[in-house]
């Protein structure tokens, strides 16, 4: 099957601490990922306060803006909450819904939903995040993956599919220095791809980017790309220093122009 052009989303959490921090490491990105054309799309999620200024610092989006979160009504007394269509009117162009951060913090399976819903309704791509707590010799976290992604991904019609990204983040490997093996990613890889099959047909499967995300680095991003046949990668520490992770979007555009 015809490789995917990968994206790479670096999610920055709550870092850096300013907003001068911010515009230095959006800056050193850009740096670091050259002027050469590249093929590998692109995008950083910074905290909401810093979105605007980067919006600024990327008149091209060759860097493109994505959101770590967002609340479904559009406008309201929400207090505290951001609504799509701040998000857009700031320059971006793709959200992470589902976060293993967010859902430890309380976010439900129906409150993922409902973003969802209401990202495809705003032409926007998702980034929809499964991962398990934890691997049992049994393979019960399969069954995991499978209520997450089945509960995300119901009502979500056909013809919105190019706006779905589904990244597959254990969570026992974020932020630990732990990573699936590449063998355990392409299996999981196999598996979601067969999810979407079932639920929307066998060429959805071509239409739908699968990433991996959980301690992504250097040393191991092209054997993922090679072995694990991931799409691109969300990546989270990696992403807050800019010379790795110009490095990563480099091995990722080596490996899409020798196998698109």
């Amino acid at each position: 099957m015809k490789t995917h052009t990968p994206l790479v989303v670096g999610n920055w959490k709550m870092n850096p601490a300013t907003l001068g921090d911010a515009r230095k490491l959006f800056l050193a990105t850009r740096k670091a990922i050259g002027r050469k054309k590249i093929i590998t799309q692109v995008a950083v999620a910074p905290p909401f306060p810093f979105l605007s200024e980067m919006e600024r610092l990327s008149p091209s989006q060759r860097i493109g803006l994505s959101a770590q979160d967002v609340f479904f009504e559009s406008i309201g007394a929400h207090t505290g909450e951001v609504s799509l269509p701040m998000l857009k009117s700031v320059g971006v162009t793709s959200v992470i819904v589902g976060h293993s951060e967010r859902r430890a913090a309380g976010e439900t399976d129906a409150e993922i939903y409902k973003d969802i819903q209401a990202i495809f309704k705003s032409g926007v791509t998702a980034i929809v995040c499964v991962g398990e707590q934890a691997r049992d010799s049994h393979g019960n976290y399969f069954g995991i993956v499978e209520a997450q992604l089945r509960s995300a991904l119901r009502d979500i019609p056909k013809s919105k599919l190019s706006q779905l990204v589904i990244a597959y983040e254990p969570v026992w490997a974020i932020g630990t220095g732990k990573h699936a093996t590449a063998e355990d990613v392409h299996e999981m890889k196999l598996f979601i791809q067969k999810i979407v099959a079932d639920q929307f047909g066998r060429p959805a499967i071509k239409k739908v980017r699968v990433l991996y995300g959980g301690s992504v680095k250097e040393t191991n991003a092209q054997e993922l790309f090679e072995d694990g046949r991931v799409d691109g990668f969300l990546i989270g520490g990696a992403s807050l220093n800019p010379v790795e992770f110009g490095k990563i979007i480099h091995i990722a555009d080596d490996y899409a122009k020798s196998n698109l």
